[in-house]
């Protein structure tokens, strides 16, 4: 017997402020679980019209599945937070996509019925786990050249973008960080990260602060003073520190309902998920997997890149945005592309991310109510992007 799927929409989304990860770091004494206790508390603050009970199910994303995001993680925080104990919740992982997928996973319970509210995000302690730690990768994907060995480091996939694409030098590298840093230390003047970071009061080495603004943020940034950077990936490379994401802790979270479930509860609805897809390329090209994973989106809906007036793509290195610009057409200075900054900018705590963009999203369809259409996208390490396709609920027809 067949049955009609329901349309999913995005209320809310808030993120902690990202921090710099290693002892140096805001939240190098905070729990990784209790990043997403705040983020989940701050998100029902901002929506009292939501009674906790009515919560279905509480996902949680995190590339480290050890420590203190270990366990069900998803479970761990709906509990810490104070949510009722028959409110359920898991984890998943995809590495950068991590929010995103629990976001599209949510969007699965909701479509299909089994669930009428759902809240999704990621969270990322890069301090307390750093990329990698205790994995222990299979010897065959070198010894039988599943991978190249370059795959299971980030920055070297980003120089080896920079070798099958030579037209994107590093000065354009330089340049596109430049602007992100600048769009964002914009965003931080006008109000637009204070509307969607939830400061956090957290204990330090040099007792109790609080934890309100991102720790990477270089407002001054030039291209002179990034000119001269060394290059950790390859001797006389082209990425490096000020064109690459800083490695942050952080948590993001998105409250997501059903259109029934939001006119039920009064809440209000900011965004409907279109279309969503992911997409696998060359391991060593990791980089290059939200160009696919765009175009899928696009055919699903059944859109075309013309109709998308907003983009909101995850920077982990420049060279990987300016790669998708180059693949879709898209001028890597648009002012629709990234108009509040960046991760080069703000950081990128891997599982987080995804939600972050869409915070940003939907404050940018806010700022530009004819905007119908928008995008978010990332890449993916081990080669693979996802993408998702957004339409703005106050420009719909």
């Amino acid at each position: 017997m067949g049955r009609e799927l329901r349309e999913v929409v995005y209320v809310d989304g808030v993120r902690t402020a990202f921090g710099r990860a290693g002892p140096k770091g805001v939240f190098w004494r905070t729990r990784a679980d209790d990043l997403g206790v705040k983020v989940v508390r701050e998100l029902l603050r901002r929506n009292p019209e939501l009674a906790p009970e009515r919560i279905d199910d509480v996902i949680m994303a995190a590339t480290a599945q050890v420590g203190d995001p270990g366990l069900t993680l998803g479970r761990d925080v709906a509990l810490l937070a104070g949510l009722p104990k028959s409110v359920p919740g898991f984890a998943v992982d995809r590495m950068c996509a991590g929010a995103l997928t629990a976001v599209t996973a949510g969007a699965g319970e909701i479509s299909m019925g089994a669930a009428d509210v759902v809240l999704a995000g990621g969270i990322e302690h890069m301090g307390h786990h750093p990329m990698g730690e205790d994995v222990d990768f299979n010897p065959r994907f070198v010894a039988e050249r599943l991978v190249d060995t370059s795959a299971v480091t980030m920055g070297a996939t980003a120089e080896n973008l920079h070798d099958r694409f030579p037209q994107l030098t590093k000065e354009d590298a330089d340049e596109f960080a430049v602007r992100s840093q600048h769009r964002a230390a914009a965003a931080w003047g006008n109000g637009v990260m204070r509307e969607t970071v939830v400061p956090m009061t957290v204990f330090t080495d040099d007792g109790w602060r609080r934890a309100d603004r991102d720790e990477f943020l270089r407002p001054d940034t030039s291209m002179e003073g990034l000119a001269d950077l060394p290059t950790p990936f390859r001797p006389g490379g082209r990425v490096t520190a000020g064109n690459s994401a800083g490695l942050t802790d952080g948590a993001t979270v998105a409250l997501l309902a059903s259109e029934q479930a939001v006119g039920e509860l009064g809440l209000e609805p900011r965004m409907r998920l279109v279309s969503y897809a992911f997409a696998g390329v060359e391991p060593e090209l990791m980089g290059l997997g939200p160009v696919p994973a765009t175009e899928k989106a696009l055919k699903l809906a059944g859109l075309a890149l013309d109709d998308i007036g907003l983009f909101e793509l995850n920077e982990p290195f420049a060279v990987q945005v300016l790669t998708w610009c180059d693949g879709m057409g898209v001028d890597p200075e648009d002012e629709q592309l990234n108009p509040y900054g960046g991760a080069i900018a703000c950081g990128h705590p891997l599982a987080a991310t995804g939600v972050r963009l869409m915070a940003q999203l939907a404050y940018g369809f806010r700022e530009r109510p004819s905007v119908r259409y928008a995008l978010t996208a990332l890449c993916i390490g081990m080669g693979m992007g996802a993408a998702a396709l957004w339409e703005n609920v106050a420009a719909r027809d």
